[in-house]
């Protein structure tokens, strides 16, 4: 399957019920992409990723960084951070998913996977500093990889390949719902660079 060429229905729900999952596919040309990648590689303040596990401090191996309209701070995982100002590369990307997607976002998370070994377990974005059912948006440039929802309660999963310039939007009861993840797996060596658009509560 050519996921570079193929058409995505941005309004079909990947999800059954309890949510809503929009897969724009490649919303950038490969070139666009790559140019993307490069840059946000390069001038993004990227820190390995920490957080408090039964009282233990974990660091990672991926690395992560926030971004805002204004020093939000931001926990999860029983650590905090605080949002930097915007670069000109990301308020580009902020612009280009709002208007395709007719949201409104005042901060990013973005996440750096050096290879298909790193990847993210069971989660939700459910943190109270997130708008409740606020839309975010998921921007993939680098590898290929494969995501993965999980229903909470029926266990029933879902599975997409996330393509390198592609957008995917959860909003709605997703949060409440649904788990997702990113499997890690050793059949991929380059890096997987992603961006999540949120919203947080402002004040």
């Amino acid at each position: 399957m050519d996921l570079f060429n193929q058409a995505f229905d941005k309004h079909s729900n990947w999800l059954p019920y309890d949510g809503t999952v929009n897969y724009y596919g490649r919303l950038l040309p490969e070139l666009q992409a790559d140019h993307y990648f490069n840059r946000l590689l390069g001038t993004i303040e990227w820190n390995n990723d920490e957080a408090v596990i039964f009282g233990k401090k974990i660091i990672t191996k991926r690395k992560v960084a926030w971004y805002g309209d204004k020093p939000y701070e931001y926990t999860y995982s029983n650590t905090t951070k605080r949002a930097l100002p915007w670069t000109a590369d990301l308020l580009e990307l902020k612009v280009l998913i709002e208007k395709e997607t007719g949201e409104c976002f005042n901060s990013c998370l973005l996440n750096l996977y050096h290879s298909g070994e790193e990847g993210m377990a069971w989660h939700s974005d459910g943190e109270a500093d997130l708008k409740r059912n606020g839309a975010i948006g998921s921007l993939s440039f680098g590898a290929e990889r494969k995501f993965a929802f999980k229903h909470k309660r029926s266990k029933e999963k879902i599975e997409l390949v996330l393509a390198h310039g592609s957008l995917l939007v959860m909003k709605g009861t997703t949060q409440t719902h649904w788990l997702h993840r990113l499997p890690p797996t050793k059949k991929i060596t380059r890096p997987r660079i992603n961006l999540t658009f949120r919203t947080m509560i402002d004040g």
